[in-house]
């Protein structure tokens, strides 16, 4: 939430500076998040009032001004807006003036006349995006009043980072009163006076649908001045909220938002037919809304409507048809009270988002309707002015909020803050926060008021009296408890350890969400039915993750939005997968490598990376425990990769045979989609497997010597050379103690369709030495063996 400081300080007059301000508000858990000037600073720009206007004797769109700027003799300005008009008071940049964009106000000639300064429009001044013509002035401004002290700009905007319980400080008013309780300083709200009835027409209200809607009052307003203009003041208040002037009606209602808190729309009363009907959506119906879209609102959405036709979605947005506009003159002006579940869902379900809705979700003080009404009714008679009729309400006191008297302890006060605080200091702090306490027996029963309905129990009770004591002054105690380490198996190998190999070569770690946006994961996992969550935050995150690629793919695109080119990056976390009616839950180590295989050197030739880089790094992981040469990489198709550069990785140990995991190349065709303009490497792997280690045990180093053997074989291209180092192993037996394939050759001297594996052989006896003769015969049997079973032979 964002508001403006001088507003504030119009409630609550604290002698607090502005950083003392947002200090006292974040240590109360009201988190300001920045403090920002509302305007840049405006040396030397000053009120000024047109006194002549005359045509350019050498251009046609150009002005001749006569402009009083406080001096003994007005200014000549040459000016080309079109709002240029005789009494209009505008700013003036004088001389030596440096604008916002850096433009430095000189004297000088136009076309042959003389201009000493300059007519500035609101974008000129960094105030507005508007430059549609002069910034237009309050008529009652003194001419050469520096402008900053003219609009009071010397202000500043605060945003709070209010967490969602806290939806009664959503506005000036919430923020006065817990600034007061927090300073002492009383709350200095405007008078709200029942506004005189002067007209006699009224709009019928019914209340179908109470349960979600008990309370809905409104009123008529006749003959409001089409040509008004919202007031500067309004509109800058406006501003400094980033809400943006609209028309004068939407404006009081923006404003009174803001002010009281209290969300409210105004209908173009010529454009109702008959009276006003508070109801679910029925099938098949439509609705323009303000935002140019139109939706069918889903069965059971709450509508505003009228006896034919939906209007609004109550609590979220406005209808195009019913709103209002420059011609209006007539208007219907509602104050509801909507339930927080009724609004929350839909708005999200329907990816809408408004400051109404933001509102309205997370609870407005039941209490508030009619004083809201009586505010902007008395706002606007006095910006546009009109008749207003009687205020007419609906109102089904069973189903609105009650407040309930809570229980709270003494000595649970003192045993969850760790500290005694004196029951009169406790009895203030109630009476600051405008709660009703009663002292009893053990301690006190406390009614919130209307606005606190997040006050529930007494813990919530308890937290109020910790703020308003001041966290800094509740003493730190260190918890007492019999710390022990547990015991870790040795074939267990932990999470942080694959971590840290990660992190050694060069990976980061992301944490992305567990749910995930459909259409991203259509393309990595197509076919497969995620969890679709009931109620998500955003469309983009509205089903469960079946894998980690999907969040993997986004950060990548994130990153490389901000030109970072080489990027590698791995998450540790838990898939969602349907299965038979359940979900299983299996937790994952995935990872993502794109840009260079190294970092820009002297050192290396710059080469992007390949598979076998990103194949390199899923081997260090799978030897961390021990069983590196248990796994193999064979050929294998996935939707989300590219034929041809995909291995799926398995092992077949007996224990846990199977896939274990995925390493390839993206799709192109998904890069596109995906805006990725560079290959990228992916590897998704189970974490119960790799954390499985081997136990380490001891065997005596042989004093024997070993007989190392070259052996080059040509073999089908087809055939893996897994398979053949599996081959050897199986033939070789035990007095094998080391296999290693050191070169691939294919090319000249080998037939199309094959190629040639160099491996090194050592055998090594633990008990005696080996003969040559041994060895010999050895190689005859593995090459007879390889011949036989996959048709290997010597290369010559």
């Amino acid at each position: 939430m964002k508001i403006s400081e001088q507003w504030l300080r119009e409630w609550v007059p604290v002698k607090l500076k502005t950083a003392e301000l947002a200090e006292r508000l974040t240590m109360a858990g009201l988190e300001v998040g920045a403090v920002t000037p509302v305007a840049p600073a405006l040396e030397r720009v000053v009120v000024g009032e047109i006194r002549k206007v005359a045509p350019h004797p050498q251009a046609d769109r150009l002005w001749v001004c006569e402009v009083q700027v406080g001096k003994a003799k007005p200014l000549t300005i040459v000016c080309g807006a079109d709002n240029a008009a005789v009494g209009l008071k505008a700013p003036v940049a004088l001389v030596g003036a440096t604008l916002p964009d850096g433009t430095r106000i000189e004297a000088t000639e136009i076309r042959g006349v003389a201009s000493a300064g300059m007519l500035c429009s609101a974008a000129e001044l960094g105030l507005d995006e508007d430059a549609g013509g002069l910034l237009e002035l309050d008529a009652g401004l003194r001419p050469g009043t520096p402008l900053t002290q003219a609009l009071r700009l010397d202000d500043h905007q605060l945003e709070i980072d209010l967490t969602p319980n806290r939806a009664d400080c959503l506005s000036v008013a919430g923020l006065a009163r817990e600034l007061s309780a927090l300073t002492g300083v009383a709350v200095k709200s405007p008078p709200i006076k029942a506004a005189a009835v002067r007209g006699t027409k009224r709009v019928t209200l019914t209340l179908q649908a109470k349960a979600d809607c008990p309370r809905y009052a409104g009123r008529v307003i006749e003959g409001i001045d089409p040509r008004a203009r919202t007031p500067w003041w309004m509109r800058e208040r406006l501003r400094r909220a980033g809400v943006r002037s609209i028309h004068p009606v939407v404006d009081v209602t923006n404003y009174v938002m803001l002010e009281l808190g209290q969300p409210m729309h105004a209908f173009d009363l010529d454009a109702l037919s008959g009276g006003i009907v508070v109801r679910a959506a029925r099938a098949g119906e439509s609705l323009a809304l303000l935002d140019g879209t139109t939706i069918k609102p889903p069965a059971g959405t709450l509508l505003i409507a009228d006896s034919k036709r939906p209007l609004a979605l109550a609590g979220i947005m406005g209808g195009q048809d019913s709103a209002v506009e420059a011609g209006t003159t007539n208007i219907f002006l509602e104050s509801a009270w909507f339930r927080p579940q009724a609004i929350g869902p839909r708005a999200r379900a329907l990816g809408l988002h408004t400051e109404s809705s933001h509102r309205f979700e997370r609870g407005v003080d039941p209490d508030l309707q009619r004083r809201a009404l009586e505010r902007a009714t008395a706002l606007l008679t006095q910006i546009v002015g009109g008749c207003p009729g009687p205020v007419v309400e609906q109102r089904a006191g069973a189903q609105l909020p009650k407040r309930r008297a809570i229980a709270l302890r003494s000595a649970r006060v003192a045993r969850l803050l760790g500290i005694d605080i004196p029951a009169k200091d406790i009895a203030a702090t109630f009476k600051r926060l405008g709660l009703r306490a009663v002292r009893t027996g053990q301690g006190w029963r406390v009614t919130p008021p209307s606005w606190r309905f997040d006050l529930q129990g007494e813990c919530d009770l308890i937290e109020e009296i910790a703020r308003l004591t001041g966290y800094e002054k509740l003493p730190v105690t260190r918890p007492k408890a019999v710390l022990s380490p547990g015991a870790l198996p040795e074939g267990r190998l932990e999470a942080a350890r694959l971590r840290d190999i990660l992190i050694d070569r060069d990976y980061q770690e992301a944490i992305t969400y567990s749910f995930v946006d459909p259409a991203v994961q259509e393309l990595t996992h197509p076919g497969v039915q995620p969890v679709a969550l009931t109620n998500p935050i955003a469309s983009d995150l509205a089903v469960m993750r079946l894998g980690l690629w999907p969040g993997l793919l986004q950060v990548l695109r994130h990153n490389l939005n901000r030109q970072q080119e080489r990027v590698r990056l791995f998450e540790i976390g838990r898939r969602f997968v349907p299965e038979g009616g359940q979900t299983r839950e299996p937790a994952v180590i995935a990872g993502l490598v794109t840009g260079d295989a190294y970092s820009r050197q002297w050192g290396l030739a710059a080469r992007p990376v390949d598979f076998h880089d990103a194949k390199g790094d899923v081997e260090v992981l799978l030897a961390a425990g021990g069983q590196g040469a248990g796994f193999r990489f064979l050929p294998f198709e996935h939707p989300a990769l590219h034929p041809g550069q995909t291995a799926e990785i398995r092992t077949a140990d007996g224990q846990n045979p199977g896939q274990i995991g995925v390493l390839g190349r993206l799709h192109p065709a998904i890069a596109v989609k995906l805006a990725i303009d560079r290959p990228v490497f992916l590897f998704e792997l189970d974490l119960d497997t790799l954390t499985r280690a081997t136990v380490p045990c001891f065997r005596e180093i042989s004093r024997f010597p070993a007989i190392r053997r070259d052996l080059a074989l040509v073999v089908d291209i087809g055939i893996p050379a897994a398979r053949v180092l599996d081959g050897i192993r199986q033939t070789a037996g035990e007095l094998l103690t080391n296999l290693q394939l050191f070169d691939e050759y294919r090319g000249e001297g080998i037939d199309s369709g094959r190629k040639s594996l160099a491996l090194g052989l050592t055998f090594q006896d633990s008990s005696r030495t080996l003969r040559e003769a041994e060895v010999e015969a050895l190689m005859k049997q593995l090459i007879q063996a390889l011949s036989s079973t996959m048709g290997a032979t010597l290369r010559q």
